[in-house]
């Protein structure tokens, strides 16, 4: 027969100023924890909403990303005669884009930091999901002209619209402000690309990538098989846009992780101690009651689940306690390097119903390690030793 719950609560009431100490310990844990799976995500979620499952990311066989890719112009006409491609009134979906990277100084400190910079033709809208002009207008093919995404616009200084800019020698006057819904893109300016490929010496009618629309999700494959040599014009890799972004996002994820795992495993380790004293300690003050419960007949069985249950009920505090403390980050923009890209990337925090999950699972992991060593020896106290003092 189990132990009443009353009698833990109760406990946990009485013994309040240690059980604070524990409380606070695995808040703290968890709040970091939390903290670091909801930038994680929220990294992830920035590069891969930046793509389109109907989208297909084209490069050069063998290329990493988009700044050591080539594609020609001629594989460029032979992407937009394929079936698998869509077309719309105004013709294929076909967005060939040349990207560079260009230093400029961070508005909050002055300091330089790379911001990409992607030539793009007027087909690129109609491609790309989510781009809305949200100040001025897009630019005018064959001008000097910029767009910049909306948070490198807050990022960088002088992004207004009708200033002028210089880059790569020449002087660029920014028309418009976009807004690409949360993705990669917000932390861009697009120009026009048969502009930036000569400021930059970078050949006539060759690109770096192209992005285009298949006609359904299910085309990618033909087109796959197409481009690994049954269409001699087409010698290239393609891939799902959300993979390839995916890809992109997987080595910062991977540090931010590390290093968050780090920081919270560290605060774990001290709320997992500070949970063994708590309840080593209540198994020290509660010896003659813990010997009354096994002299009335409850097994070393109940012991051990009411001392569990405890330290789970302390664990589940801090616990919620900890996810609370973090649900102000989300929705909060930060920034990093995206060493995919070697640019300035601007992301929001993501505190997801999923990472609260992780968190309070986090939470309970650290309670059950802290109460499972004093339940256990509850459970052996003799009771005839236990019971001499009363």
């Amino acid at each position: 027969m189990p132990i009443p719950l009353v009698y833990n609560v109760e406990s946990v009431r009485t013994r309040w100023r240690t059980t604070i100490v524990a409380v606070l310990g695995i808040a703290g844990s968890v709040g970091v924890f939390v903290a670091m799976l909801a930038l994680a995500r929220g990294f992830e979620a920035t590069l891969v909403t930046s793509g389109s499952p109907d989208n297909v990311m084209v490069r050069r066989v063998g290329a990493t990303s988009e700044l050591d890719s080539v594609v020609t112009g001629d594989e460029v006409r032979a992407l937009e005669d394929v079936p698998e491609i869509a077309k719309d009134a105004e013709g294929p979906l076909v967005s060939p884009e040349v990207v560079v990277i260009a230093n400029l100084p961070l508005r909050a400190t002055g300091t330089d930091a790379n911001v990409q910079i992607r030539g793009v033709t007027d087909r690129a809208p109609r491609v790309h999901r989510n781009v809305k002009i949200v100040e001025g207008r897009f630019f005018t093919p064959s001008l000097d002209e910029l767009v910049v995404g909306k948070h490198a616009a807050q990022s960088y200084a002088g992004m207004q619209v009708g200033r002028t800019l210089k880059l790569g020698g020449t002087e660029w006057t920014i028309v418009g402000i976009m807004d690409t819904g949360g993705s990669s893109f917000d932390s861009e300016i697009w120009c026009d690309a048969v502009r930036l490929a000569p400021v930059y010496d970078r050949p006539a009618n060759i690109f770096g990538s192209v992005t285009a629309r298949l006609t359904s999700e299910s085309a990618l494959k033909p087109l796959q098989d197409r481009a690994s040599g049954v269409d001699p014009r087409l010698r290239v890799l393609v891939e799902r846009e959300t993979d390839y972004y995916k890809k992109a996002s997987e080595m910062m994820q991977t540090i931010i992780m590390n290093l968050g795992s780090l920081v919270a495993g560290i605060m774990a380790l001290g709320a997992v101690f500070a949970g063994l004293n708590t309840m080593h300690s209540a198994v020290s003050e509660r010896a003659r009651e813990i010997a009354t419960l096994r002299a009335l007949g409850f097994g070393s069985g109940a012991v051990i689940l009411s001392f569990v249950t405890e330290a789970l009920l302390i664990a589940a505090t801090g616990g919620l306690i900890g996810c609370l403390a973090a649900l102000p980050l989300n929705g909060l923009t930060t920034s990093t390097m995206n060493f995919a890209t070697f640019s300035h990337l601007a992301f929001a925090f993501r505190v997801t119903p999923v990472v609260l999950g992780w968190g309070m699972a986090f939470a309970l992991i650290m309670g059950l390690l802290g109460g499972l060593p004093p339940a256990w020896r509850a459970s052996r106290l003799p009771i005839t030793v236990a019971l001499r003092d009363l």
